[in-house]
């Protein structure tokens, strides 16, 4: 590895997905939250096994957010990108 390159810190990139993946939240049928899967089909695969996320494999647009992963995806977007109470 020559001085310029780095190494991913692939729990970050998960963490960011899934921190996005809010913005496109949205809830179908009975209450299942969904969002649209338009991210790297390694990290919804890695989201996918930590249990966060249905299966992202098949004709569907959107993917299933399990209810840990939706308060996750919900808390990491607040965390990163949302700004203080403004009063």
């Amino acid at each position: 590895m020559n001085n310029l390159e780095r190494s991913i810190d692939w729990e970050k990139v998960e963490e960011m997905t899934l921190a996005l993946m809010h913005l496109t939240t949205f809830t179908e049928g009975h209450g299942e939250v969904r969002s649209w899967k338009g991210h790297s089909w390694d990290v919804l695969k890695r989201l996918h096994d930590r249990g966060w996320i249905g299966n992202p494999v098949g004709k569907a647009k959107s993917v299933h957010l399990s209810e840990d992963g939706a308060r996750r995806s919900r808390e990491l977007f607040e965390q990163h990108f949302v700004g203080p109470l403004v009063i």
